[in-house]
This record gives structure tokens, sequence and C-alpha cells, in this order.
């Protein structure tokens, strides 16, 4: 058994230093780390891998938040936790991080080479990791350090490779020349959703290619002059009887002078444009597929870096753009090009570089999709599902399962997992395996390295052990209890997750994903370095401390929703926090030498006793069952009203009459329940607020050594008290009806009143009576009376409860006359207010002209005012009668 560490708390909450050290406290104390203990149900989360290419923004911080509740509580509920920490190597993102580095120094990595190239990158990786260490440890979050990965470490390496050669043997895996997504600034292949759409204001190029025998010529018209130089065809519809005299003919290509021939398919929209379609198959897929069904030659006129290659003749080595200008000027002149058309399109741009997606002719890895999707959707009508919180975004998922393409894995970086392929130098021979070929001086590695998403998929099971399956995690922890992730990468991550879990362990990776939105500014954008409206949330911590960021993120939106971050909002619940503060104080002021053995929560207790021990049990019941459905906003709204109103506004309050009185009995109990009901309320809010509960845990008599593995508190029947509870709301309406009479007509509290209240039966009577001292605290009355059959004067003031009314005579609280003067003055303004805005309204230009929220704000106005004015009137005929 422990005592308190001090006699009480500073006077002042000071969040960076209630903060400071108390993580190391946790992590030396190994009170994050999974016990491996067989007594209890093991509960599994993995961390979505932050990646190493800089450091944790406002997402991350809510991601993470929202996963420390849920591992806190389901410790504190006596499962086994393991909340897996772990980084992401981030191919792309982190090469072109580093390689910006370089450029810097005038160089770049082929300077290097690849070997000292990634040693440079290792660097970066640490140098990066260390900062998102010391963000996690700011943000308190209760990972278990023993068991962290990365992306590229060894073990993950090994279940990358196992999966690679094993989906290759079955099929899955191919190597094929395809018209892919490429980035010409990082010169690396994409996957579909790694590019982004944005609108584009271009122009439809409308040109006339001639045909070879002179008879006319035919006309069509692209958005992308540059790669007709790569034309391999014209294609119509087989049914348009404007063309069907021309299938099989040739026309001559512009500029090149090449001869191409006309061909039919059913691809062809014959009602689009001109109904004749320019086919450049080594530069859009759909003309790819379109060459494939006519045998049609693919000519590359573009290198990887986006500039034009030797197949477009005069203008080899012109960047892209600036073929395409000099392009659209020759043809114009040789009267080719005969209008150009202004339009908005939809143009691909890469997500990690933001240049110009280019469809171009690639050999690529790519993986089979279909059999691996229709596993995945199978799952979904299974009872052991992956369960989408809130359920809605499985239909998201399913939509884009349904309709996905093959996955082109491979990228043409150097930091990643090398492709575990060789071609054999003299035969070409393609080798696939888990290991080198054993003569390797013989074969060469595939360059490439693998997608970055293609290892995350693994995250869930490679983290565990996998693909050993008699590692001792793998078998324990896996499949996870819950993942927490946003909504943009149900896409990217979740769907890929569930369908290599499905493929590999034939299970689902995880039991629920909880999906969250984005955070977005006070004015609902997008936080973007370009608006130059985003927040650090170390900043955040630095100001407010970490518990009211935590607490504003987690309680701040529901499931699937965005989350608007505001500066008042944070800076309202480290108020929250202060409140806390001084109450935690209030109590451990008045402990005295009150030990844990001498708490008692039973036995002899005034209503108000009863009451907060009642309001602790439904707050209990409500915060459990909403943390349990991820309803953080709920279970934190429940669990401010309680703290805040019932503990810190009115028990408190109440508490300070036994404290200060004479009775040592009722003392002891007050201080009881005031230690007990504190301490439950730091264990339900400790999951939100970890630091200034575990400091304020500590203060109060306490076994154990951290509030981390305390247990979650548990509904007492036998403390809750319906009748005693319905008691104390009648005495805590009537307190607040005197108060707001008080307010109404400017009575101080320090002034005593009249009081009269008239009861319906002897049974509320009694009631009151025996409650009479709260009264008397808290509305001090010079003379309270309390009866079914009481003399009540004309002119008083009343407010009505259930069971009882409130009379509060109006000449023991006012002087009538000034305050008739004063209403009828009140009245004066606000009649004057009313003739203003109904003259205004009278006037029809000013109706008609003026712009119409400009009305409508003075129709609100006169709606107001006339309401104010005759409240007023009110007054002064109750006052005048």
């Amino acid at each position: 058994m422990e005592q308190q560490k001090d006699v009480t708390l500073p006077p002042k909450y000071d969040p960076v230093k209630v903060e400071k050290g108390m993580y190391d406290f946790w992590v030396k104390g190994k009170f994050f780390e999974a016990k491996d203990d067989e007594s209890k149900e093991p509960f599994t989360v993995v961390i979505p891998p932050p990646n190493v290419t800089g450091k944790l923004h406002l997402g991350h911080a809510w991601d993470t938040t929202l996963q420390d509740i849920i591992t806190r509580y389901k410790r504190m509920r006596g499962y086994d936790v393991l909340w897996l920490p772990g980084m992401d190597h981030a191919g792309i993102a982190t090469q072109a991080k580093v390689e910006a580095k370089l450029r810097e120094e005038g160089k770049t990595r082929y300077d290097l080479g690849r070997k000292k190239f990634l040693e440079k990158v290792w660097e970066w990786k640490e140098e990066y990791a260390s900062f998102i260490r010391k963000q996690w440890e700011k943000l308190g979050l209760g990972l278990d350090y023993s068991r962290e990965r990365f992306t590229l470490d060894e073990g993950l390496s090994k279940a990358v490779r196992e999966v690679f050669v094993s989906l290759y043997e079955k099929g899955l895996i191919y190597r094929g020349e395809y018209i892919i997504n490429w980035d010409p600034e990082t010169k690396t292949a994409l996957s579909d959703i790694e590019v982004i759409y944005k609108e584009v204001k271009g122009h439809f190029y409308h040109m006339k290619y001639p045909l070879k025998d002179g008879s006319g010529h035919i006309e069509i018209a692209t958005t992308r002059p540059e790669t007709m130089l790569g034309d391999t065809a014209v294609a119509v519809h087989p049914d348009d009887e404007r063309y069907k005299h021309l299938i099989g003919k040739k026309v001559i290509l512009p500029i090149t002078g090449r001869e191409i021939e006309i061909i039919a398919d059913e691809y062809v929209d014959m009602e689009f444009g001109s109904g004749a379609v320019k086919i450049t198959p080594a530069h859009d897929p759909n003309d790819f597929e379109i060459g494939n069904r006519h045998n049609l030659e693919r000519i590359l006129v573009m290198n990887e870096d986006g500039t034009m290659n030797e197949n477009a003749g005069k203008y080899q080595g012109m960047d892209r753009f600036e073929c395409r200008k000099q392009l659209v000027k020759d043809l114009q002149e040789e009267g080719i090009l005969f209008k150009m058309e202004e339009h908005v399109h939809s143009v691909g741009h890469s997500e990690r570089s933001g240049a110009v997606v280019e469809p171009y002719l690639s050999t690529q890895w790519f993986v089979k999709m279909k059999p691996l999707a229709e596993a995945a959707i199978n799952l979904q009508k299974k009872e052991d599902k992956v369960n989408f919180v809130p359920e809605r975004f499985e239909k998201t998922y399913l939509h884009w399962m349904e309709n996905i393409r093959d996955w082109c894995i491979s990228r043409q970086l150097w930091w990643g997992h090398r492709i575990p392929a060789w071609y054999h130098k003299e035969t070409g021979e393609v080798y696939v395996g888990r290991e080198a070929p054993e003569d390797e001086e013989n074969w060469e590695q595939d360059p490439d390295v693998l997608d970055t998403w293609f290892s995350s998929a693994l995250w869930p099971f490679s983290t565990m052990g996998w693909p050993d399956e008699n590692s001792k995690d793998y078998k324990r922890y896996f499949p996870t209890d819950v993942l927490v992730t946003g909504y943009d990468i149900i896409f990217f991550w979740v769907s890929r997750m569930i369908f290599q879990s499905v493929e590999f362990t034939e299970r689902r990776p995880f039991k629920d994903v909880l999906i969250h939105g984005l955070v977005r500014d006070a004015q609902g954008r997008k936080m973007s370095k370009s608006l130059g409206n985003g927040v650090d949330p170390m900043d955040v911590i630095d100001q407010y401390g970490a518990d009211s960021l935590r607490y504003f993120l987690s309680t701040g939106s529901s499931p699937g929703q965005d989350l608007r971050f505001q500066w008042e909002k944070v800076e309202a619940t480290w108020n929250f926090a202060n409140k806390i503060w001084n109450a935690s104080r209030f109590v451990l002021m008045n402990l005295g030498d009150f030990k844990l053995e001498d708490m008692k929560v039973t036995g002899n207790k005034s209503v108000a006793d009863e009451w907060i021990l009642t309001r602790l049990n439904e707050t209990i019941e409500q915060v459990t069952k909403n943390i349990e459905k991820y309803e953080f906003g709920e279970a934190g709204r429940h669990l401010y009203n309680f703290i805040w109103d019932d503990y810190c506004d009115w028990y408190i309050e109440m508490a300070k009459l036994p404290l200060y009185g004479e009775d040592e009995e009722a003392k002891q109990t007050t201080r009881s329940i005031l230690v007990y009901v504190l301490d439950q309320m730091m264990r339900m809010l400790h999951p939100f607020m970890p630091f200034i509960t575990e400091e304020i845990w500590q203060h109060l008599p306490h076994e154990g050594e951290s509030i981390t593995v305390q247990s979650w508190p548990e509904v007492r029947p036998e403390l809750t008290n319906e009748k005693a509870s319905q008691q104390m709301k009648r005495l805590v309406d009537i307190i607040r009806s005197v108060r707001n009479i008080r307010a109404e007509v400017d009575t101080p509290m320090s002034k005593e009143i009249q009081m009269l209240i008239k009861v319906n039966d002897d049974a509320v009577k009694s009631e009151l009576e025996d409650n009479r001292h709260y009264l008397e605290r808290f509305c001090n009355p010079g003379e309270l009376q309390i009866g079914t059959d009481l003399n009540i004067p004309d002119k008083a003031m009343s407010a009505v409860v259930t069971g009882a009314a409130i009379y509060l005579p109006l000449e023991g609280l006012i002087d009538l006359e000034e305050e008739i003067k004063r209403l009828e003055k009140e009245w004066d303004k606000w009649n004057a207010e009313v003739e203003r805005v109904q003259k205004k309204l009278a006037n029809e230009h000013f109706v008609n002209k003026a712009p119409e929220h400009v009305v409508e704000k003075e129709r609100e106005k006169e709606k107001e005012y006339l309401e104010k004015r005759s409240k007023v009137e009110s007054r002064l005929n109750e006052l005048r009668s």
C-alpha cells in the first residue's frame, strides 16, 4: 500500500510541469508492455506506421490519441494489451526528401551510387524516427517499444519476400509491358491510387489527318497533341456509316510523314467528337488495349524524365509541354490544326511530387487482383468479417474492391524492398526466389523496389513474426482487434491489408476498423502549406498541454466525420483541466490524515452523498457503453457534465457543510465519498487525459504504482439510490430557480430574502425540511417557510419545480418604485428599436434593393426586439397590478 506523495497539489495548474517526466515514469515502469499473461485475454492494436519523411501532424495526433484511449481503457478493463509501434520507410516520399537535400549540395543519387545513397537514407530515417518517438512521448502514447518495428527491418523483409515469391508461384504476380502512371519528376511508376486528379484548363486540339490517296481527310481531336508523334492508327466504330468506306485505308501522320491505317473498333464512341480517334498504344491505356486487339506497333516518344526522345524527330530533347507548344504552332502553319477549343478536364498529378502524370508504356511487375479481391469480398459475407465503424464505409470499400484493377507494384527507386527477381546475364532467364540464386555472379537482380504499400499491407501480421507461424506473438496477438485510420486511406492501405491477410493467414487482419475524418481548419478547409493554415500539434501542447489537445481531438467529432481545429476549443478543454485541478486540490486540502483504509462509502449518508454516488454509477455506465462503441465524443460529454456540473459545482459545495461542521462521522463519510468519486473520475478520464489524471491519482491515497494499470470503474448497484437522486434533483431545481430570480431582479446572493415553498404533499414537505440546511446555505433566505397551505402575497416572483412552487415576495427583493422606473426606461429603449426596424422594413426601396441576407437580418432584429419589449411589458404589468 502506498500513501500520497505530497499533502496537496501546487496552487496553479501548469501542464508543462505536470507532464514533464511522467512518460519516463510510465516507460521505465514497463506499464505499456504486453505481458503475454495467459490469464488475461489479449487485445491488439498496431499503429498505422507514420512515414519517416517528416514530423507528425494533427491528423497523426488525432489518430494515435484515439488508439491510446482504446488501449489504455482495455488495459484497465483487465486485457493483456499490445499496442505495437513502428514506422514506414515510405519509398517515394523519403527518397524524394533525401534527393532534394542532395540537390542543395549539388549532387544526385547517381553521384553517390546505390550503396552510399542508401546509407544517406538510413541516416535520414534514424534522425526522423527519433523526432517521431519524441512526439509520441509528448502526446503520451502507451506504446510497447520492446516490439517496435520498421517496414524495412529484417523480419518484415523476410515476410515481403515470402509474399512476393508465393504470389509469383501462384501466378498472381507477373511482369509485363503495360501503360502505367508515370511520374516524370521522380522517374517512377505510380499505382492508380497514388494519382490525384485535378480540374485543369486545357484545350481540345482539332486536326485533319490527310488520306494517303488524296481523297480528303479524317478529323480527330486530342488534349495531348505531343503524343500524336507516336500514333499508329486512327480508329472508328465499325457501324459508323460516315466512315465505313474508309476502314482499311491509310492516312499520312502529319509532321512524321508515317503511313497509319484506319481501323474499326467497338470501343470508339460514335457520338463523341468527330467519331474518329487517334490511337497511341504507348501513351494511353485505352489505346494500349486497342493496339493489342489490332496488333499495332507501340511507339514510345518520351523519355522517363518527360522529355521527348529520338522517336519525336525534330522535337527530341524538348520538355513534353514545350514540345506541345511548338508542335501546335507547326500544325497550325501546315493547316493541320484547324480549331483549338477551351476545355476543362481532369488531369492526374503525382501524389508525391505534384508532377503531371504521364500514361507511359513500361515493363513493370503487377499483382493480379481479381482472385485476391474476390476472397476479400467473400470475407464480408461471413460472421468473422471486418466491421467498419461507421458502417457506411464498408460500401466504399466493397465498391473499390469490386472494380479493382491489377496493381502495379514495381517502383524505379533505390529506397525500399528490392524485388526478389534476378535475370541471367547470358540467357535472360528470370529467377524469382526468397534468396539469391546460388551462382549469383551470373545473375543480375532487378534494380526496382516494391511499392511501399506492398510491405505496409502485411503490417498486422508481419510485425508479429509471420511467416514464422509458431512465433509467440503471432499465435497470441493476431488477428488484431481494431485498426484506427482516416477514410482517405481505405483504398491505399485498409483494403490491401484485408486481401493480403485473407490470402496468407486465412483470417481477417483486424476485427474492427474505426474510420475518422480529416482535421480541417476553423473554416472547414483542408490544412495545407499553400494556405498556411497548418497547426503543429507540438505547438498546441507547448501552449495548453497534451491533455487539452487530446481531449479536444477525441471528443470534437463523431466517427467518420471531419474535425475542425479551433484554438478556443482547446482553451476550453484547458479550462476543464484547470477545473479538475482546483477541485482535486480542494479535496486534498480537506483530507487531513485520511488514509485508504478509512474509505467508507456505505452506511449513514446525506442526500447529496447518495445522489453523487448514484450519478457516478450512471456516468460509469454511459462512459463505458460509449467507449465500447467508439463514441468518444459522447463518452467525453457524459464525463464533462458529471465532473464539472455534478461533482465540482454541486457536490463539492454541499460537502463544505459537513467538512466545516462539528459532526466527525459526517466529515469522515464526506471525505470518503469525495476521495472515492475523485478516484473513479480520474480512472474514467485517464484514457483521455493521462498526465493530469496520473498526477492527481498519485496524490490520492492509493495502492499500486500507476493509474495506467488500475482497474476500470465498475457500476456498484448497492450505491444507487433513486429516491435520494430525485430529492437532490428537486433541491437543485429550487436553488437554481432562486438564483435565476435573484439574477433577474438584480438581487445579490449576499442579501437575505423571504422565501416560501408551497408543496403538494407532506412527503415533499418532510423531505425539504430534512434538507433545509442546503436551502438555507445556497438560497440565503432571512425567512424560509415550507408547507402545503401558505399565505402567498399578491406581488411575488415565482417558479415551479416537481412537487413544489417557490415564491419570493417582491417587497423583500426589490424597491418596487425604483424597479418600475428602471423597467419603464428599458421599455422605451426596446420600443425605439422596434419602431426603427419596422420603419426600415416598411421602406419598399430598402426591401427590394438591399441584399437578401441584409433584409433577413433586419427581420431577425425585429423579432428579437418585439420579444424583449413584450417581456418588459409583462413584468411592468405584474408590478403595477
